[in-house]
């Protein structure tokens, strides 16, 4: 698949999902204090940008150490892309709920899995793969991603009070539908690529 800077931008953006995250993070940080809960989520999406950067510019050394083809990657990242829709179309009876007595959450589980999570550090290999010559893009399309998770997930509470719960679920599982449409693209799109391999073998 051939991204442009929006395309991989709204991707990304669903597949880190802030509006599903809202739930989460509020559990997470409902036994901090108020005062500190915007400074623990900057802080956790910093977290989460600098591995995602990370796995940008290692992502090729990456392929090549584990010897893994941009095919099985993209065929890979769209099986975990559709799990992910569906857990969003069908979310679980329980978010990710952080130990208790551990007290202010650190990295795990809001920087790691709740915004980099598998999906989205396949998909980010996925795009260096396909197009390392436009790395600064995805570079961009990511600065944009986090930077939205961070308005969305600071804002999170006057967003459940305004828009109300139900609308927040309503979102979430139209951006799980949307998701669902991509991966099975990336997959159809994977399987007629190997096709063609085995036709040309």
């Amino acid at each position: 698949m051939n991204y442009t800077f929006a395309s991989a931008t709204i991707l990304l953006i669903l597949i880190t999902d802030p509006v599903g995250n809202i739930p989460i993070f509020a559990n997470a940080l409902k036994h901090v204090a108020p005062e500190r809960r915007s400074f623990v989520i900057m802080r956790e999406v910093l977290i989460a940008f600098l591995l995602l950067l990370t796995f940008m510019f290692i992502g090729e050394g990456f392929l090549r150490l584990m010897n893994l083809s941009e095919l099985s990657l993209q065929i890979g990242g769209g099986v975990i892309l559709f799990l992910i829709a569906l857990r969003m179309v069908f979310p679980p009876p329980h978010g990710l709920e952080p130990p208790e007595g551990l007290g202010e959450p650190l990295i795990v589980p809001l920087a790691i899995p709740a915004l980099a999570g598998p999906s989205a550090l396949a998909m980010v290999l996925l795009l260096v793969s396909q197009a390392p010559e436009r790395r600064m893009e995805w570079i961009g399309a990511l600065c944009v991603t986090m930077a939205v998770s961070a308005v969305v997930l600071v804002l999170a509470e006057r967003i459940q009070r305004v828009a109300g719960t139900r609308f927040v679920v309503a979102i979430e599982r139209l951006m799980g539908l949307v998701l669902v449409a991509v991966s099975v693209e990336m997959l159809l799109r994977g399987i007629k690529t190997f096709a063609k391999q085995l036709a040309g073998a």
